[in-house]
């Protein structure tokens, strides 16, 4: 009864609630093969050197589970910025965080950007502000709530946002804020710029569309300013329906090397108010 009782619940789970959590969605039966693969690289780390600073590279990343490439290590911005110049990524609910590299990568080459007409209507209207890097931390916890109807477990706990926030202070990690009229925080994203591309982390709704209001003004910026693709990491229907597309691995390394200097430098962004966003053409920039 204390489980169901929590699952649905508008409040972040206690830690004996969170680790209940954490223990069923592990024992899903397509994740029920995955102790033996973070087993095999514990072993991996105890016996055999790493080469670099990862246990294996990218196109050497277990497939099962697919694309865990090391577990354990600190989140610093020197060790996450080496992650995401190599297409890899933390995440995890408990335990060690788990480092990622999957076989096939969810992206959205910003000249695939799908818009729809009722979306452009929306920005179009001038209800909502849109801002950059003004409330990093507030967008990460807004993406910690539990969504509705759905279990109160994120991955987004506070050593994840403690870690992005260090990130976001050093000019790596950007936020996207939509605000209503009367100055609420009604939705928005958080990620990662690096190598021309934007890691989108995360993003979250409080009012219908914000989140997609905040993602269509990102790319709007990003296509602006040079970057290649916004990343989603694995494929959701929300996703498909934004434009993304899965793409190898490989591939996705490929984009990342020869895009090493594209985009901004490291620092604060702000919104561009020059450009469009209800009108945009993606296509046209192609």
């Amino acid at each position: 009864m204390l489980l169901s009782a929590g699952l649905k619940s508008g409040r972040a789970p206690s830690a004996a609630l969170r680790l209940a959590l954490a223990l069923a969605y592990a024992a899903k039966p397509a994740r029920l093969g995955h102790p033996i693969g973070y087993v095999r690289l514990l072993v991996e780390k105890l016996f055999r050197p790493a080469k670099s600073v990862f246990a294996r590279r990218p196109d050497e990343a277990l497939t099962v589970p697919d694309g865990l490439v090391d577990l354990g290590g600190e989140m610093t911005p020197e060790r996450l910025l080496a992650a995401y110049r190599r297409g890899i990524f933390p995440w995890c609910h408990m335990g060690p965080v788990k480092w990622w590299s999957p076989s096939k990568r969810a992206v959205l080459f910003l000249e695939e950007s799908r818009i729809e007409k009722n979306l452009r209507r929306l920005i179009r209207q001038g209800k909502y502000r849109v801002s950059f890097d003004e409330a990093f931390r507030e967008v990460m916890e807004g993406c910690a709530e539990p969504r509705a109807g759905s279990y109160a477990l994120t991955w987004i706990s506070p050593r994840f946002m403690d870690a992005y926030a260090r990130l976001h202070e050093l000019g790596h990690a950007h936020s996207v804020e939509v605000w209503d009229e009367e100055g609420n925080l009604a939705g928005g994203l958080y990620g990662v710029a690096c190598n021309g591309v934007f890691f989108t982390e995360s993003q979250f709704a409080r009012k219908r569309d914000t989140s997609k209001i905040a993602f269509v003004v990102l790319n709007r910026h990003l296509q602006h300013w040079g970057y290649r693709l916004n990343d989603g990491k694995d494929m959701t229907g929300h996703l498909a329906a934004l434009g993304m597309r899965d793409i190898p691995r490989a591939e996705f390394e490929g984009i990342l090397r020869e895009n090493e200097s594209a985009g901004l430098p490291p620092g604060p962004w702000r919104i561009d108010p020059e450009l469009d966003a209800a009108g945009w053409k993606p296509e046209a920039a192609a």
